[in-house]
């Protein structure tokens, strides 16, 4: 995108928010980095260099610019409709891999050494792997800076700094402003956000619009699991495990926004924590591209124009919802639930919650592969399945993250016992975030489909659904949101 400059210039000159983060634009003659949607006057197009990312702004000497915020915005979309190595690589930095293992880790994690890592991302994204590592500390401090009342000594550690020098120094040098500076006009900026109780951060995470939130708060609602998720006043809540320790949050859906409420063991989470929420609720997607594309289907247009923007609900832990995907086949949403309710409270791990009825974080792989099958209330062959899963996912020789390269990871799930085509896309689409995954054999897409005028048998469909490429996954939304099953409807 940022290389074709026609096109660029005519975004910041409409101020067209449905570019921020697809590029940035650099002004040479201020020395500052804005998003496509700055309110300021836009610069001369020869004032203009367009940069695909943030980092590679500030690694070009510019500092963001104070009424944008440009570091803010959304992140990418492309980083969601791929599977390549940069792809990868950028879920695996916003998942903070660098700060915790540092760019050695980060190649391990994909399996290529770190020159080719670095050389790739200098090629796409205009920066190395410990400068966007860097550009994302810089945000989360901004982050803890404006919405807490934390010392700068503690934001500076919690924001993965090594020292509270560095600290300063970052922020000076990407904000133009000392972290107290920050701090003091922040309320001339924007209304403070509601008071949080102690330990508790209240952030907003932006999106694309337009955001229906019925079908992603819903399904997210109506499948999840007692003890680990609940909808509690007007807002989805659930219990993290996090590298550092664990996590509540609270996602409310707003219409410009969302709100979160975070209460962290440990602040050196913070980053992960967002990345993860915003994975969750599929906010990087590019809906205005996704919507264009069905809406080209007579058949799907009518589903897309009545409620647009749908998102595709996804998870916070691959691994978890693999075996929630097991513990669901065959059954109805509410067995699966009482299912995974039994295996959270005799294996999960306990936490307090004094806001709500959340008491367990999900029990991990290594926990699971302990249990003694015939424990497992289920068919004999489903609980071959879930304690072949579960000893894989164990051992490593299954590893479902944010790294995963998709076709392998369907190679190794299909090799298992009891997986089939529907439990494979169904982890594609939720776990692994692949646009483009399609269930064709799925019940309740097959009855819209026939009462859509759509092609009803699975080989027809997918014939049909081949225009809808890359966007099947959405599809399947809007389908399924034709039904009546709570999963379609926000909680009220």
């Amino acid at each position: 995108m940022y290389t074709d400059r026609e096109r660029c210039v005519r975004a910041v000159q409409s101020k067209d928010a449905r570019f921020d983060g697809w590029f940035f634009t650099a002004v040479l003659t201020t020395g500052i980095y804005c998003r496509p949607s700055c309110p300021a006057v836009p610069p001369k197009p020869g004032n203009m260099v367009f940069q695909p990312s943030a980092a590679a702004c500030q690694q070009a000497g510019f500092r963001a610019c104070k009424r944008c915020r440009p570091d803010s915005s959304p992140g990418s979309p492309e980083w969601n409709q791929r599977a390549d190595l940069v792809a990868r690589a950028m879920r695996l930095i916003a998942d903070g891999v660098v700060d915790r293992d540092g760019v050695p880790g980060l190649a391990a994690r994909l399996g290529y050494s770190s020159r080719q890592v670095e050389r790739q991302l200098l090629a796409e994204v205009g920066a190395g792997p410990l400068a966007l590592a860097r550009a994302q500390r810089a945000h989360t401090a901004r982050l803890l800076v404006e919405t807490t009342e934390l010392p700068m000594a503690d934001v500076a550690f919690a924001a993965g700094f090594s020292s509270v020098r560095t600290f300063n120094d970052t922020v000076r040098e990407v904000f133009a402003l000392s972290p107290s500076a920050l701090r003091a006009r922040v309320t001339q900026r924007t209304p403070p956000l509601p008071a949080a109780a102690p330990g508790t951060l209240a952030l907003r995470l932006p999106f694309r619009a337009p955001l229906n939130p019925d079908n992603l708060f819903g399904h997210l609602a109506a499948t999840g699991v007692p003890g680990v998720e609940e909808w509690r006043d007007g807002a989805f809540r659930r219990t993290l495990r996090l590298p550092y320790g664990h996590g509540v949050v609270a996602l409310t859906p707003n219409p410009d926004h969302i709100g979160c409420r975070l209460t962290l063991s440990d602040l050196r989470d913070l980053t992960v924590a967002i990345s993860r929420c915003r994975r969750m609720l599929d906010l990087d997607a590019d809906p205005v591209a996704v919507d264009d594309r069905l809406r080209a289907d007579p058949l799907l247009a009518p589903l897309v124009d009545k409620a647009p923007g749908r998102r595709v609900p996804r998870t916070v832990d691959e691994a978890e919802f693999a075996v929630r995907a097991v513990l669901g086949q065959q059954v109805s949403t509410a067995a699966a639930r009482t299912h995974a309710a039994r295996l959270v409270t005799a294996h999960g791990d306990p936490v307090d919650d004094p806001e709500g009825g959340l008491t367990h974080l999900f029990p991990t792989p290594e926990a699971l592969a302990a249990v003694d099958p015939g424990s497992l209330a289920m068919p004999r062959t489903r609980r071959a399945t879930f304690t072949d899963l579960v000893g894989q996912l164990a051992d490593g020789t299954l590893r479902l993250g944010v790294e995963s390269d998709w076709s392998q990871a369907r190679e190794q799930l299909l090799a298992l016992p009891g997986f089939g085509p529907w439990t494979v896309d169904v982890i594609a689409m939720r776990a692994l975030g692949d646009p483009d995954a399609f269930l064709p054999t799925d019940l309740g897409i097959r009855h819209a489909a026939r009462e859509l005028g759509l092609p009803s048998t699975p080989a027809a469909l997918t014939a049909r659904a081949a225009a809808w490429r890359p966007w099947r996954a959405y599809a399947v939304q809007y389908l399924w949101a034709t039904g009546s099953h709570p999963v379609n409807f926000l909680p009220v």
